[in-house]
């Protein structure tokens, strides 16, 4: 355990820190590496992982090229310009419907994507507006929340929800009957406990007439109406496959690389400039982040976790979900919570509680908040604030997740009992 703990702390560390731009990916496949080399994880183990993740890691790639895409012909330029319109210059309005956005966004390109596309747009669009420092921070630590609280509804919405989909075999309309309303209670909820901690900072009216024409921003008008029918389309399919076993993947990377094509035959995108630009880190960081982790199992985390999950079990529902949720919460913050769906999905395997199964994934997707490394996607989100020169200190981020995090898993984690 000793020596799986500390190749593991390093590696976090390394994840973390990005020392001379050791990039997350690469620090966590040397992390896997010295993991193999010591006798932690063994080949098998590695196969097993392989087997875990592919499905979930393809499925990433495919909603981060269908992202990028869009991203390329002005479609959520497009929608932030739309949302801030609809706000008619009214600065608590703009907060709600930039909440609003962030939400289906999240929904839909998932966490990591709403991370990626969405805060540069409404960074700039926030600049154009002349908004002091505070508004701004308040507006991106809103979206940088969001992004995570609202990936819940879809298996594709995180990266969570794939794996955890796929190791206890839950489909697609199963998954999504599930966790709609808990979708639903997050956004409520999120928006509420935001709007109270941040109104001081957010101006009672905007001047909405610096901002362009929403419609100017629309690089190719045929495709831009044509991506409505088929996001709509490839929802649809998700739900068919569902029906025939489908791999989420297949859709997802199915979708992203058909629509890729499409945007490439109409010249609006550089199909090579998309594939080189897409996360590919994102890959190597999951798969070897989760051997590191399973070198964690070997020497019997899990067993630890499972003797708490089956007490909790043997208690009344609430208190299970409750305490499934903050634990699987806690776990992520501190160890990102990658490696803990993985932990908590183990340790669950043999306890059965579907509740309990929907409280790991509520407190994985939430969780994760209370801290700047709890989640990929929140590292993503300060990694591209950091490239366009706002800096959000360690101290400043945790207090603020610690504050907004508790109250809104709490109220989710309550929606599923």
């Amino acid at each position: 355990m000793l020596l799986a703990s500390i190749i593991f702390l390093i590696t976090l560390i390394f994840v973390i820190w990005q020392p001379r731009g050791l990039q997350i990916g690469t620090s966590a496949v040397i992390g896997a590496i010295v993991a193999l080399t010591l006798g932690v994880v063994s080949l098998s183990d590695v196969s097993i992982v392989f087997d875990i993740i592919w499905d979930a890691t393809l499925a990433f790639i495919g909603i981060i090229i269908l992202s990028m895409v869009l991203d390329e012909i002005g479609f959520f330029e497009w929608a932030a310009l739309k949302m801030a319109k609809l706000s008619h210059g009214n600065g608590h309005l703009m907060f709600v419907y930039s909440i609003i956005l962030g939400a289906i966004v999240s929904a839909l390109f998932a966490n990591d994507g709403a991370a990626l596309i969405l805060t540069p747009i409404l960074l700039a669009k926030m600049n154009i507006l002349r908004l002091n420092t505070k508004t701004i921070l308040a507006f991106l630590l809103a979206g940088g929340f969001i992004s995570d609280s609202a990936s819940l509804p879809f298996v594709f919405s995180n990266l969570t929800n794939i794996v955890t989909a796929n190791y206890f075999d839950i489909g697609f309309a199963e998954f999504f009957s599930n966790m709609i309303l808990p979708y639903f209670v997050s956004v409520i909820a999120s928006m509420a406990v935001l709007w109270v901690i941040l109104r001081k900072d957010i101006p009672q009216s905007v001047d909405i007439h610096l901002l362009k024409n929403p419609d100017d921003v629309i690089k190719h008008k045929g495709l831009f109406n044509f991506s409505w029918l088929f996001l709509a389309l490839l929802l649809a399919g998700y739900f068919i496959g569902d029906a025939y076993n489908i791999p989420v993947s297949v859709f997802a990377l199915g979708g992203g690389v058909l629509f890729l094509l499409i945007a490439s035959y109409t010249k609006t995108v550089e199909p090579k400039r998309i594939i080189k630009e897409a996360p590919w880190q994102v890959v190597w960081f999951s798969l070897g982040l989760y051997i590191v982790v399973y070198g964690l199992k070997n020497a019997g985390l899990t067993d630890y976790i499972t003797q708490i999950l089956v007490y909790l079990n043997s208690q009344s529902e609430v208190v299970a979900v409750l305490g499934t949720g903050f634990l699987a919460a806690f776990l992520s913050a501190f160890m990102n919570n990658m490696p803990t769906i993985m932990v908590m999905d183990i340790a669950l395997v043999d306890i059965a509680n579907e509740a309990m199964i929907y409280a790991n994934i509520v407190g994985c997707n939430l969780g994760p908040k209370m801290t700047p490394f709890g989640s990929l996607a929140t590292l993503l989100w300060l990694h591209s604030l950091e490239k366009k020169g706002v800096h959000i200190d360690f101290w400043s981020y945790s207090k603020f997740g610690l504050i907004v995090t508790p109250p809104v898993l709490l109220v989710v984690l309550l929606s599923l009992t």
